[in-house]
Order: structure tokens, then sequence, then C-alpha cells
């Protein structure tokens, strides 16, 4: 008879796919280029536009916040499809409508052509960036997806890093405007051959549980307790999918509104244009060297403790932040901390739906929360631009945003209790 090992076994790394590597360090180019123009880039034209185009800060952030909302509204529908076998058709022709988005972004010339193009941008979001591609590895790799997730995030935590000052180098050498039509490029040259490429020969969903299930030793026994092919209706019933639906909420509004005003708190902070520019694109290297310490020393670790705490370290920095009143000594802890939960926080969203709830709809159910996580990560960074104000500058959103990695870590920690204890309850059934 063969040992069943508990549910928070169920994470070890299991045997390795030879192509997990090549695939994800491959797949992480595109996802090192999109979050870089799309995602990072957006604080950096922000002031351009708002000078050129005559915006308030409150209008331009609303731009950022139409295009999560858009993002979000697609999820489910991108999550299907992709949980159905069509990642290579939706990750390809994604890559190409965020190229058109960009090019036509560079043609703008009005408040309503502004937000048009945010609003496209954030449709390619919803089938370029992070959620379909983790749904992706899930899928190909379901005994082995967090490592294939760690993989994936190195080279994709890199785009702060080499976007912002790329993205500013370009933007005061050539124009904003310009600097786009490069972006595009990139789109169109790099991003769409990479998926066409690399997502060849997806298998459908009734084939994939039957891989799953057929798995030889121990394996067989974990891929049947983890994910029983249920109906996703009975998921949403339970407890820890709404719990972890807090939590990602919650982090959702602090990992939307802080990028998009990056490089604005940070001038309040009093330092230097190099600073300011060097600061928030060395996030990204403090967020590969967090995944990469996980990477080394994950299998040393309790995967669900580590689970527990990663998730402090954001509301950490925001501590330093809120006490400190934007000093220098403060904004420096805040992005150290800030980078390295940031990153982190990637690996704990990317698989704690696939951990603590189901791996056989994982796509679908991250899709059900597109539109209260886009409602969330929409409102965030228009929220955080009202909250501004000439007297105090950012205080009142900073306090905001603390309270809510707070309540988002409550809400994951109530999640794995919740998780362990149906879990309990089915073996005793």
């Amino acid at each position: 008879m063969r040992r069943i090992r508990p549910y928070w076994d169920l994470t070890r790394i299991s045997h390795h796919a030879p192509e997990l590597a090549p695939f994800a360090v491959w797949l992480s180019w595109a996802q090192l280029i999109t979050w870089g123009s799309v995602f990072y880039t957006f604080s950096l034209i922000m002031g351009p536009v708002e000078r050129e185009l005559g915006l308030s800060r409150a209008d331009a952030s609303l731009g950022f916040s139409l295009a999560l909302l858009a993002d979000g509204l697609m999820a489910y529908a991108i999550g299907r499809w992709i949980d159905r076998g069509h990642e290579r058709r939706v990750m390809t022709w994604g890559s190409a409508w965020v190229g058109l988005c960009l090019l036509a972004h560079s043609f703008i010339d009005s408040l309503a052509g502004f937000y048009a193009v945010w609003l496209g941008l954030g449709l390619g979001m919803s089938a370029t960036l992070y959620a379909p591609v983790f749904a992706v590895v899930t899928r190909r790799f379901p005994n082995d997806f967090r490592r294939a997730i760690i993989i994936m995030t190195f080279l994709g935590g890199l785009a702060s890093t080499v976007f912002i000052p790329l993205s500013s180098w370009l933007i005061q050498s050539l124009g904003w405007r310009h600097a786009l039509w490069v972006l595009a490029l990139m789109q169109w040259l790099i991003c769409m051959p990479l998926h066409a490429w690399l997502l060849k020969g997806a298998a459908p969903q009734k084939a994939l549980v039957n891989a799953i299930t057929s798995t030889d030793g121990n394996a067989d026994s974990n891929a049947r307790l983890a994910t029983p092919t249920v109906s996703i209706k009975v998921h949403l019933k339970r407890a820890p999918f709404w719990l972890l639906a807090g939590f990602m909420l919650m982090t959702a509004i602090v990992s939307s509104a802080l990028p998009a005003h990056m490089v604005s708190l940070l001038e309040e902070a009093h330092l230097s244009p190099a600073w300011v520019i060097a600061i928030p694109a060395s996030i990204g290297a403090i967020q590969v060297l967090g995944r990469f310490l996980l990477f080394l020393f994950e299998k040393h670790l309790d995967v669900h403790a580590a689970n527990r705490w990663i998730p402090c370290l954001v509301p950490l920095g925001l501590v330093f932040l809120v006490v400190g009143g934007l000093a220098p000594w403060a904004a420096l802890l805040f992005v150290t901390f800030y980078g390295l939960g940031n990153g982190l926080n990637t690996i704990v969203k990317g698989t704690a739906m696939a951990q603590y709830v189901s791996r056989d709809h994982v796509g679908q159910l991250n899709g059900v929360l597109g539109v209260p996580l886009a409602m969330g990560r929409a409102v965030a960074p228009w929220a955080l631009g009202l909250m501004w104000t000439p007297e105090v500058g950012y205080a009142h959103g900073l306090r905001w945003m603390l309270l809510a990695g707070v309540l988002g870590v409550a809400c994951l920690w109530w999640a794995q209790k919740s998780a362990h204890q149906t879990h309990m309850k089915a073996l005793t059934d």
C-alpha cells in the first residue's frame, strides 16, 4: 500500500522534466520585456504626458488604473482559454496587441486617446504577463510548477532594473513618443516569436488530467490528493479560495499603487535625480536576489512557513517609510524590503491557488478573481494619486497601503489554516 504524504509535503520538488529549465528561461525574456516596456515605463512617461497634455496627477494615474481594470476583466476568459490548451494563440497575439497599443500611444494628443491606449494595453497585459504564464507552466509541469515559476521570475524580476534606465535613456534621447516605437518593436521582434516558438503542443485539459493522475510512485497519490478532478464550483464554496482572494486583493492594491508613484515618491524624499532613477531600478535586482536565495534554499525550508512570512516583508518596508517620513534612510530601507517582498510575493501568489485549492482549475480560479482584483488594482494608483497633497505628500496614502499589506498577511495565514482543516476533514470522511 502506497504511503500518502500530508498536504504540506505535496509541494516538494519532484523529478524535474528535462525541458523545464530552458523552457522557463526562454519564456522569461518575454516577461522581462513586457513588464518593463508597459508596467514600469508608465511611471517614466507619466510626467512628460502630464506636461504635454495638461493633465493632473489624478488624471494620469487613472490611465494606469484603467489598464489594470481591463487586465482583470479579461482574466477569467484568458485563464479558461489557457486551461483548454490555447496558450500559444493567447500569448502570441497578446504580444502583437501590446506592440500595436504602444505604437498607438505615440500618436495620442488627448486625454481620451491616453485612456483608450491604456485600456488596450490592459487587455494585452492580461494575455502576456505573469497570470497567464503561470497557468501555462502549472499545466505543463504539474508536479514541478513551483520550481518553474521561481526560474521564470528571475529574468522577469529584472524588468525594472533593465527598463527604468533603458526607457529613461530612450525618452531623453528620442522623446517619449519615439521611445514607444522602440518598445513596440521589441514586442513584435522578440516577444511574439518567443511565444509562437515555445508554446507549441499544449495538451488539452482532459489529456493534462490523465497525465497527472497516471504518474507512478508517490506522485500518483500526491496528484490525486492535491488536485481532485471536481467541478470548479466546489472550490468556490470553500473558505481557502476566498481567503486567498483577500490576500491577493490586498497585495495587488499595494503592488499596483506604489510602482506608478515610485519616482514621484522618491523625489519627495529629496534624493538626487540619479538616485531617483537608480533606486527603483535596483528593485528588480533585489527581487531577483530574493528569488535566487529561495531557489537555492527552498529544499531546506518548509514551503508553507516560507509562504507565511514572505508577505510580511512589504508591510515591514512600509513601516520604515511611514515612521521615517520619507527621509532618505527610510526610502532606502523601504526599497530593500519592498523589493525582496514584492519579488518573493510573486512566487507565493503564483503557487498559492494550486497549493491550497486546486491545480486542475488554476487558470479559471485565478480568472474568477479577475474582476475584484481588477477593481482593487485599478482604484489603487488613482486613489494614491488623490490622497497626495502638496502639504503632506504621500503620507496619508502610505498609511492606507500599510493597512492593506497587514490585512493581506492575515488573510493568507487564515487561508493556510483553513486549507489544512479542509484536508484533514477530507482524510477522516
